[in-house]
């Protein structure tokens, strides 16, 4: 696949590479030649110095055959990668990707009109991160989860605390604890330890600091928490690390639903503008939340969540550890670098936010065959989560999964038919029109891929 990125910023240089990876054609445009020559340094890309919204500089990258053209450009404003995604549709990419900053440009009739136009997709990598933050604070007892058909299925992933009962449990033994009836409410389908995910095998044992991928139906959570020896304790008082535009959609969104919501925010200027856009309930307190005698005064003790969104990612696990010593019960962090990422969960973060690999995984799907509804990244692993709408004929409907050859770094997790959902199991066949939820590393996403093509 041909792939022109226009923007060699965090988040289009993670993508140039990822994609490349996959073993993908990539051309990366940029107007600043540093970093141009910095991603270059790492990723095996062609590059493009040249002004974005350029007709001369896009046929240049070749966007004539691009399969796919992805506008990210950094540090500017929304319209330049609209303008450069619109020209690039024109001059005969096939599909085009843009990002922005503009909340109102998602309302459903400004993207039917921009679909109309030929942006298949625009996405807005805060508004995702706030929107998964919000998500996290409803399930409490995971570190990261994701919902299939409105919570029938839910992927999650629990961490193995020194206290858990879990701890030095084969999952032959784990399953030996089950009722028959949960059984078929939820399973483990996947460890992360020390960068590697494993997909679990009988005598498999489960250690300190492991991070557990589940797969459950909605009924089956109240018992899988019971197991991990994990709280469902609701939150209801939130402090907020930083003022910046995420902390703020994140505030605004919480603030109907919690009794407390209170940002901690170093510039004087930028609490004077968030007082006066978010709601009354917002309490928004000038200080410096590095200062763990400041949070203090600030009644950190009295939070159920400390959600740190600074832009340093050093600044927001630090002061998640320094919440979790005052004994708050759940810390999230906002962390751009993707290497510091299983370090933060090492030291206790709960959850981490990485608006890279969120972004990532809205465009990822592009690159599969169609019938990929989405893709995510689940943190503290390389591993994937897809979900696929089975078209009629494809290989997937045509033995049970055990016959299948399904590759082994891979496993389909559960399904929903219709109203139905239920965990998959070796005997199960897969039929026309359901919703499939996969956990996959990436080297097999192109085999997999093939089983979904009709």
């Amino acid at each position: 696949m041909k792939i022109v990125i226009e923007g060699a910023g965090e988040i289009g240089s993670h993508l140039a590479k990822m994609l490349r990876a996959e073993a993908n054609e990539v051309t990366v445009i940029d107007n600043d030649v540093h970093r141009l020559s910095a991603l270059g340094g790492y990723a095996d890309v062609e590059t493009v110095l040249g002004n974005p919204s350029s007709i001369k500089t896009l046929k240049e990258a070749g966007v004539a055959r691009a399969d796919l053209f992805i506008a990210v450009y950094p540090f500017t404003t929304q319209e330049v990668n609209i303008v450069g995604a619109l020209l690039a549709k024109q001059l005969g990419a096939a599909r085009v990707i843009a990002r922005i900053n503009d909340e109102d440009y998602l309302a459903a009739e400004n993207r039917l009109l921009f679909k109309e136009l030929g942006i298949e997709l625009m996405f807005y990598p805060e508004k995702s991160a706030a929107d998964e933050i919000v998500t996290s604070l409803r399930n409490v007892a995971s570190s990261d989860t994701m919902d299939f058909a409105h919570g029938k299925l839910q992927i999650s992933v629990f961490k193995i605390d020194e206290d858990s009962p879990m701890v030095d449990l084969k999952l032959e033994e784990f399953i030996q604890t089950m009722t028959p009836e949960e059984t078929s409410l939820f399973r483990i389908i996947a460890i992360s330890r020390e960068d590697k995910t494993i997909i679990p095998k009988f005598d498999t044992k489960f250690l300190f600091g492991d991070l557990l991928f589940t797969v459950s139906k909605r009924e089956g959570m109240k018992s899988l928490v019971k197991y991990f020896g994990k709280s469902e304790k609701s939150v209801g008082r939130v402090m907020i690390l930083g003022g910046g535009p995420l902390a703020e959609m994140v505030a605004r969104a919480l603030s109907p639903q919690m009794s407390a919501v209170k940002i901690i925010e170093k510039d004087k200027e930028r609490c004077a503008a968030l007082s006066e856009r978010l709601p009354e309930t917002v309490m928004i307190v000038n200080g410096d939340g590095s200062n763990s005698d400041f949070l203090y005064e600030e009644g950190i003790r009295d939070y159920d969540a400390f959600i740190a969104l600074t832009d340093s990612d050093e600044s927001n696990v630090l002061s998640c550890v320094v919440a979790k010593k005052f004994g708050v019960q759940r810390t999230l962090a906002e962390v751009e670098n993707i290497e510091y990422i299983r370090l933060a969960e090492e030291m206790g973060v709960d959850t981490v936010i990485n608006k890279k690999l969120i972004t990532a995984g809205k465009i990822f799907k592009f690159t599969l065959s169609g019938k990929a509804r989405f893709v995510k990244y689940m943190s503290g692993s390389n591993a994937e989560i897809i979900e696929y709408t089975v078209a009629p004929g494809s290989a997937i409907t045509k033995k049970p999964l055990k016959d299948l050859n399904f590759p082994t770094n891979a496993i389909i997790a559960g399904v929903v038919r219709g109203s139905d959902s239920f965990i998959a199991v070796g005997d199960t066949l897969i039929e026309d029109y359901d919703r499939v939820a996969i956990l996959a590393l990436p080297q097999s996403i192109k085999e997999i891929d093939k089983f979904f093509k009709a």
